[in-house]
């Protein structure tokens, strides 16, 4: 669940618009990498500064192959390679500014329990890298009249980022006021945390389904970029035309009465030190909680090709995942191509594995934790 999956939800104006006459700027942004988890920021920022946002479409390897085509400039994982599709897409679109942010850290619920919540610095540096593939013959951006705009952002920290987005903005925008930035950020944070509320509410629904119908659930441990069908195969669709209803880590509820019940808490120190990297420790939470949580009876762990990053976490979140008698397995190595024979023969497999095995891990897992609490039998009053 992400917001470039919800578009109406992109559609929601915040209550300020920012000037008139800017209603007439467009602002291109790549729908690439951590995009994909800082979506409903990005709207709500320039809605608020009077812009229209327009993403680029899904990945896939006709964008790629028509628009990205011999603009790497280095050897690199495909969802990095895939912003050269994303960028050329846009430079095609009626646009004004193409807006590429080098998102350095990234909001996390994790915030304040982990050592910092940031970014892989291949994807931080992919516009840099993919953008010189714009420019080694010619200035494409210039040709095409458009502004290319690409801030270093520190979602960890928030008081930074009115600076730095002004910074990369006052030219392209010239009467843009430092004011109407910071007030800009404010609304970008609050149009991400209302959508975070809403798909963690989403989540909570998906639970109590389970939990009145007895149903298993499978969680998806991947970074938010394999939401796109290009990048991540919608994998996860597969489960779902079985009927099996799917969760993603980023989007668990983090109530405190469920923590309590399934007595964790949103540290990970005891199973991950090294707590430095935003994805990493989310995905080693989300394992936690799939370990503890009765109707989660299967664990899908998405990789692409060449992730350094994910690597040292395969064997951990296996053994956290494993130790309840909790289902895991891994889709590794993922690339621009979808092998969709053996993506279909192994999603058979492990249904068939849920199916065996789902009715006695659930039982198994009910019989160490206390009674059901009432939140996840019925939803609370409207009074509450």
């Amino acid at each position: 669940m992400s917001i470039l999956t919800f578009p109406n939800l992109l559609r929601k104006k915040p209550s300020n618009q920012g000037e008139g006459h800017r209603r007439s700027i467009k602002v291109g942004i790549p729908k690439f990498l951590n995009i994909w988890g800082t979506a409903p920021f990005w709207t709500g920022f320039f809605e608020s500064l009077g812009m229209k946002v327009i993403f680029s479409s899904d990945t896939s390897e006709e964008q790629y192959r028509t628009y990205g085509k011999g603009r790497i400039t280095m050897d690199s994982c495909y969802p990095v390679k895939a912003l050269a599709g994303h960028m050329g897409e846009l430079l095609h679109k009626d646009i004004n500014i193409l807006f590429v942010p080098m998102i350095y850290s990234l909001p996390s619920f994790l915030k304040g329990h982990v050592m910092d919540t940031l970014c892989c610095t291949r994807v931080m540096m992919a516009p840099e890298n993919i953008k010189a593939g714009f420019l080694k013959e010619r200035d494409e951006f210039k040709e095409r009249g458009i502004k290319y705009v690409s801030p270093f952002v520190p979602f960890a920290e928030p008081e930074l980022m009115p600076k730095y987005l002004y910074e990369s903005l006052k030219d392209a925008v010239p009467d843009l006021t430092y004011k109407e930035v910071l007030k800009a950020v404010e609304e970008g944070f609050r149009a991400l945390e209302e959508f975070e509320k809403s798909m963690r509410s989403k989540s909570l629904e998906i639970m109590r389904w389970c939990v009145k119908n007895n149903r298993p659930a499978i969680l998806v441990l991947a970074r938010p970029y394999h939401m796109d069908p290009g990048i991540g195969h919608e994998i996860d669709a597969e489960f779902q035309l079985y009927g099996f209803p799917v969760l993603w880590y980023n989007y668990l509820p983090v109530d405190d009465w469920l923590l309590n019940w399934l007595g964790i808490s949103l540290d990970i120190s005891d199973v991950w030190v090294s707590s430095y990297s935003s994805n990493t420790n989310e995905i080693i939470w989300g394992a936690k909680f799939a370990s503890r949580f009765p109707w989660i009876t299967g664990v899908i762990r998405l990789s692409s090709y060449e992730c350094g990053m994910d690597q040292p976490t395969f064997t951990p979140v296996q053994k956290i995942v494993e130790s309840s008698g909790t289902l895991f397995f891994k889709f590794g190595e993922l690339d621009e191509t979808k092998p969709a024979g053996s993506v279909k023969i192994r999603v058979e497999t492990i249904v068939y594995y849920l199916n065996r095995y789902s009715e006695e891990i659930i039982k198994r897992k009910l019989s160490r934790l206390g009674q059901i609490p009432k939140g996840l039998l019925e939803p609370p009053s409207q009074s509450a």
